[in-house]
């Protein structure tokens, strides 16, 4: 048997869909799981999948995997689903419920090769230890270069890198038309090396893109930061998780419809006097101090504006 499972969506929701792939895989363990996405360079090599094969090269796809065989398709998205639509329940259970698949607490998976972490592992040689952060997420050449709902401030951020970067090597993941640090040494490069960098790195500050997940992936306890979106539902409990503090305006809802803000950044929808209200400097610089290293992981969520 055949099962065709079909991910769209970014990088780090293709991150998120190897839960997905091994809990399939627990129920159909016969089965050969050819994986449909954006993004097959994060499927491979995941014992999981059979095959891994990106939208723009499904030639013959027909006769060689639904045409007379037996075939399951998995091609729904869990986004429109309600309860993820009312932020019930963390994504990869709501993918796998809506699926059909028993979801038993599966986390993201990520399979570097001995190879991979040797030649990429030189691009990212340093003598102090790796600070690696995510300020920005998004898809490329966007108009606004900083979305409130999910990046972290200029200022904000830049405050922090400042507090580490005499004792850091401060590795900035960004494109190249993506807002950019100082006192950081910006990296553009492929996932699978951006995953090294993530597993050589001591600490680690994201956001909720593709990072967060990737380090969930790889065992690796970060400091992520929350706006719009909320680390029940696209986070995970060995990252320390600081939450945006609480509005303070009325935003405007004209444009909102299955979400209560609209990801890329609606400016009509700013709760905020003010980009410095959104979250509190010091409390990121006291988490990141708090991680890495020894004492890494502490397997519990912080939810650090509860303290304030």
């Amino acid at each position: 048997m055949k099962i065709i499972f079909q991910v769209s969506g970014g990088i780090g929701k293709s991150v998120a869909a190897t839960a997905v792939c091994r809990a399939i895989k627990t129920q159909y363990p016969k089965a050969e799981l050819i994986v449909l996405s954006g993004y097959p360079e994060v499927f491979a090599p995941n014992p999981n999948v059979s095959m891994s094969l990106t939208f723009n090269n499904l030639n013959y796809f027909y006769p060689q995997h639904v045409q007379g065989q037996d075939t399951l398709f998995f091609l729904h998205d869990p986004y429109h689903e309600t309860d993820f639509i009312y932020q019930r329940s963390h994504l990869i259970k709501v993918w796998c419920e809506m699926l059909g698949i028993a979801y038993n607490g599966e986390l993201p998976e990520l399979f570097l090769t001995s190879k991979e972490k040797t030649s990429f592992g030189k691009m990212f040689e340093s003598p102090k230890p790796i600070l690696a952060v995510q300020s920005n997420g998004g898809v490329p050449n966007q108009t606004d270069k900083y979305s409130w709902p999910r990046d972290l401030p200029m200022a904000t951020a830049q405050k922090v890198v400042n507090a580490f970067a005499g004792a850091y090597n401060v590795v900035h993941i960004r494109r190249q038309d993506q807002l950019q640090l100082q006192n950081t040494y910006p990296v553009t490069a492929e996932f699978r090396a951006l995953a090294v960098l993530i597993l050589m790195s001591e600490k680690r500050l994201f956001i909720d893109s593709f990072a967060q997940h990737a380090a969930a992936a790889l065992g690796k306890p970060s400091v992520v930061c929350w706006v719009a979106n909320v680390p029940e539902q696209f986070g995970y409990e060995m990252h320390t998780n600081i939450i945006a503090n609480a509005p303070t305006l009325q935003p405007e809802y004209r444009n909102s419809v299955f979400s209560q803000y609209n990801i890329m950044g609606q400016v009509t929808e700013f709760p905020y006097n003010n980009e410095e209200e959104i979250f509190d400097a010091d409390m990121i610089i006291e988490a990141l101090r708090k991680s890495g290293g020894k004492a890494e992981s502490n397997g519990v969520v912080e939810k650090m504006a509860a303290q304030m």
